[in-house]
């Protein structure tokens, strides 16, 4: 296995939204490795006062969430002035093209598909970082 070189995450904050209390868990288990201080939060309505509150330098968002899907967090979030430029990216179990051109209509900058791996969840984040 190749590891590319992760750029330093180092005290990089980090929001992961998500309702799966397993998800939330590994990307925080692998994002806290890196360096990062990761928030997490069950739903959109949660995740709108911790956008608030932390202020993170990136968002991870699940698109299938109750009460407030992840496209209409990402809208909330990417219409606000304070946060319109933080990136945002759109997880999701479902790997289909309209559900990426929809997370692109919304804001977001990427999308990642579930169950994403180590690499692929730093990988995001790095193209993120380096903009």
């Amino acid at each position: 296995m190749n590891e590319t070189p992760a750029a330093d995450l180092n005290g990089l904050k980090v929001l992961v939204i998500d309702d799966s209390k397993t998800i939330r868990r590994t990307a925080e288990t692998l994002l806290s490795r890196e360096g990062c201080t990761v928030f997490t939060a069950v739903d959109g309505f949660d995740a709108l006062s911790k956008v608030a509150d932390h202020r993170p330098d990136i968002i991870f968002v699940d698109i299938m969430m109750p009460r407030l899907d992840g496209y209409q967090t990402c809208s909330l979030i990417k219409h606000n002035r304070n946060f319109r430029d933080t990136p945002v990216i759109m997880l999701s179990s479902k790997d289909g093209l309209f559900d990426r051109a929809r997370g692109r209509i919304v804001g977001s900058e990427h999308y990642l598909t579930k169950p994403f791996t180590k690499d692929e969840l730093l990988g995001a984040i790095t193209r993120q970082v380096a903009r």
